[in-house]
């Protein structure tokens, strides 16, 4: 059983979406964000990232730059850059980049199911994000970056897309990345019953992208819970989500360059490379093989197929941790091999999403900084969603979801109006 809830959205007038919209303020630099915002007074990343505005230096947790980026959203609403509906509704939010379209679900999910494990996770959390993530909901007063969640597709919900998205969209822009944004809305009472309905059908919604501000939403309820009678109102049981079927997400690899072979030389790292893999040159890298990689060293481009013996298999097929591509890669050669044994804090390995071709990956190695990098097989839905129903934790840095949603299009305010 899954539940949703509508909600009284706060979004831009259409006029203003594509101003509106931004990446998520924690995917972006601050000179990246800068140079988004520039010239747009509009932007949402001077409310998720103010200290865009803000003086060189400042600690971006400070009272200062939380109690701008509140400022800012109650400036766009004043304004009438953002206005919010008159009664709960659901929206429906398509985004189409180059071949791929995924197109899902606005509502709330529930904070109790999110404690109880039906929705869900597959990742830890780091305190530090987690609790800027809190502090930006309390001082906000709403969430206004909404998690990815998915779920095994059902024939009602895609009729029921079908039919919404059959009608003219609200709103309608493509973004400086290529990526086509369009947003429905759902107020019809009886439609929102029916898939509040047809959602209890559902056997578990899965995170796929934002554990840090769901797990913020459940601290900020259980604050307040404690701390006033605010919690009992409805608007603050759910946190704001975009639900997508299961076969429409993308998941790029989530790559890796490593600043050294540890003591090897390139020929004998190839040697020792080739007791678990079997290493061939390619001329077309970025189409690793399933659970291998490919792999550029001193200018060339290799492509690794991992060997698996009789006693292997089994082992991978008990725990699908073990069976992902960036498992094999840490147990079978950063770990042993470049001794690499924490990649949350080594400072000898980095990670670069799937977004950036190949080539990227080489200019790092060409630049001197770099001496290895590992274009991986990527994680499929299927994995995650074994890893999540195994109450499993994928390793760090392993999937890339793409493309991202926007912050902005749609808010979740708290105080009522």
């Amino acid at each position: 059983m899954a539940t949703i809830m509508p909600f009284r959205a706060v979004r831009p007038k259409p006029e203003y979406a594509g101003q509106v919209a931004a990446p998520p303020y924690d995917v972006v630099s601050l000179d990246e964000a800068r140079n988004i915002a520039d010239g747009n007074p509009y932007c949402f990343l001077r409310v998720g990232r103010a200290e865009l505005e803000l003086a060189d230096g400042i600690d971006p947790y400070s009272t200062e730059v939380y109690e701008r980026g509140a400022a800012n959203l109650r400036q766009f609403l004043e304004a009438g850059i953002l206005v919010r509906e008159g009664h709960p509704m659901f929206g429906v939010y398509r985004q189409r980049w180059e071949a791929h379209e995924q197109t899902g679900l606005v509502a709330l999910a529930s904070i109790d199911e999110y404690d109880r494990g039906i929705i869900k996770k597959h990742e830890l959390t780091k305190p530090v994000k987690e609790m800027d993530r809190v502090r930006v909901i309390e001082t906000h007063e709403s969430q206004s970056g909404p998690v990815l969640l998915f779920f095994r597709r059902t024939l009602q919900f895609e009729n029921w897309l079908t039919d919404v998205t059959a009608t003219k969209p609200d709103v309608q822009f493509t973004a400086d990345d290529g990526v086509e944004h369009t947003v429905w809305s759902l107020r019809d009472y009886a439609a929102i019953g029916k898939i509040v309905e047809d959602f209890k059908n559902v056997d578990a919604l899965y995170i796929a992208d934002g554990h840090h501000r769901s797990a913020a939403a459940s601290r900020v309820r259980a604050s307040w819970t404690q701390s006033d009678a605010r919690s009992s109102r409805h608007h603050e049981e759910g946190f704001l989500c975009v639900i997508f079927p299961h076969d429409e997400l993308q998941i790029l690899p989530y790559n890796r360059v490593v600043r050294d072979l540890n003591g090897y030389t390139s020929r004998k790292f190839l040697d020792a490379l080739a007791v678990d893999y079997e290493v061939q040159p390619t001329t077309q890298p970025g189409q690793a093989p399933e659970a291998g990689f490919d792999m550029y060293l001193e200018g060339h481009w290799h492509r690794a197929f991992p060997k698996l013996t009789p006693e292997q298999r089994p082992m991978m097929e008990q725990n699908p941790v073990n069976a992902l591509a960036v498992s094999v890669l840490t147990d079978r050669v950063l770990m042993p091999l470049l001794g690499i044994t924490d990649q949350r804090s080594d400072p000898r390995i980095d990670f670069v999403g799937g977004i950036h071709p190949p080539k990227i990956l080489a200019s790092k190695v060409d630049g001197g900084d770099w001496t290895v990098a590992f274009w991986l097989y990527p994680t499929t839905v299927d994995e995650l969603m074994a890893v999540s129903d195994a109450q499993g934790l994928m390793p760090p840095k392993s999937t890339w979801f793409e493309p991202k949603l926007r912050d902005g299009l749609f808010v979740h305010l708290f105080r009522e109006e």
